[in-house]
């Protein structure tokens, strides 16, 4: 499948034409429908903005977005950051997952990350999802854990997770998650610790505060502990990422109110 170079967001005035009516009906079609009608239903796109603020060798400040394609039964998840100004930023990272939706969430089948730091190369490394194992940035293979999660996948996973099943969103609660990562994999869980407030631009929102917990974790690790709001389709308002060895972190705030694209 190919995904567009553009994204499939339109303005809900847009006009479109009308269609001419088949003729006949088509069973096989009808069918194939009911079977896409039996999966989650997300918007076909939803677009989240954040502002950024951290500290790497110092305040910065930036931009961050999460973007969600779905076409049918295939996903794509782009999560995009800059940290310092746009015209030249001191670090940029793209990270794509892409697969399959099923009853079940999200499954996986490629990871892309892009990272362009300022007086750098530009750094890419992909993870390969096959059908019994994953393939590793470096090459390795390891075994695929049922349910596993890339980088940019676990968010919306925890989103679909909450919107099928909200009484996991329940502070004391933990969600376990298989994560493969570009250099390695392993079981972690999010601790649902708070409810907590996030004031946003447009208003304050409730949210629930969700911790990362990992037994064998190490300083160079990045943690992302999340905030989700029920009232915003459980998607994630405030994201912050750490790296303990390094001091460094970035605080994601959601900038403005998500973008939905028409069905």
């Amino acid at each position: 499948m190919r995904w567009p170079n553009r994204s499939p967001l339109r303005h809900r005035s847009g006009r479109q034409r009308a269609r001419p009516r088949r003729a006949q009906r088509r069973p096989p079609l009808r069918r194939a429908n009911l079977r896409l009608r039996s999966l989650p239903q997300r918007p076909a796109s939803t677009r989240v903005s954040y502002q950024l603020t951290g500290n790497y060798r110092g305040d910065v400040t930036g931009y961050a977005q999460v973007e969600w394609i779905r076409v049918g039964s295939r996903y794509q998840v782009n999560l995009d950051f800059v940290v310092g100004p746009d015209f030249a930023p001191i670090i940029r990272r793209r990270m794509t997952s892409q697969g399959d939706l099923t009853a079940d969430g999200l499954v996986p089948t490629r990871y892309d990350e892009e990272t362009q730091a300022m007086m750098r190369d530009p750094r890419r490394v992909t993870v390969h999802f096959e059908p019994d194992a994953v393939v590793l940035a470096n090459g390795q293979r390891r075994e695929r854990s049922p349910g596993v999660q890339d980088t940019a996948s676990q968010f919306i996973q925890l989103t679909f997770l909450f919107t099928t099943q909200p009484d996991r969103l329940r502070v004391g609660n933990s969600i376990d998650m298989p994560l493969a990562l570009p250099r390695n994999t392993d079981r972690w869980a999010y601790d649902v610790i708070e409810e907590d407030v996030v004031y946003a631009p447009f208003g304050p929102l409730s949210t629930f505060h969700l911790k990362p917990r990992r037994t064998t974790a190490k300083p160079t690790d990045l943690t992302a502990e999340i905030w989700f709001a029920p009232t915003l389709r459980y998607l994630p308002v405030r994201i912050r990422i750490d790296q303990p060895d390094s001091g460094s972190w970035i605080d994601l705030v959601i900038a403005r109110k998500p973008e939905l694209a028409s069905r």
